[in-house]
């Protein structure tokens, strides 16, 4: 198995994952204000929803646009970003926006949000393949919509 990630039916799922789902959905709802408020009323410790907030994503069928966060970390090299977003772009991703953080310890932390609508193939093999990128490490979905 080349991927990381998995689809499941959410009748297996252990209870804590939907209610992180639940409180991810009432916080962009704007029904809850905060994790606090969002976690009270879910019926969940906060540290249950900080624990699995990065893991749980609920997939939209919505194929018009689709957009997706992806974090990364880059070895302080010129040129290395460039070529990220040349190998982004040559996958079909349109990027949206690219936070990047100054490098402490010759590494620099990379956050780019993008639309994936016209990406052909799964985003955790796009991924996968990011990794793969000399200089390029701790890849990671942040969210997908």
């Amino acid at each position: 198995m080349k991927s990381k990630y998995l689809l499941v039916d959410k009748e297996i799922l252990p209870e804590c994952y939907l209610k992180v789902m639940e409180a991810k959905e009432l916080l962009l709802s704007g029904r809850a204000k905060d994790i606090s408020e969002a976690s009270k009323m879910i019926g969940i410790a906060r540290s249950t929803y900080y624990k699995y907030k990065d893991y749980v994503f609920s997939p939209n069928t919505d194929t018009e646009c689709r957009k997706a966060v992806i974090s990364f970390s880059l070895y302080h090299k010129s040129g290395l970003l460039s070529e990220v977003l040349n190998f982004l772009s040559e996958k079909g991703a349109n990027i949206l926006t690219i936070t990047q953080n100054l490098p402490v310890s010759q590494r620099a932390s990379v956050v780019i949000s993008m639309d994936i609508s016209q990406v052909v193939g799964d985003i955790y093999l796009l991924l996968d393949e990011l990794g793969k990128i000399d200089g390029v490490s701790s890849t990671k979905l942040l969210a997908i919509e």
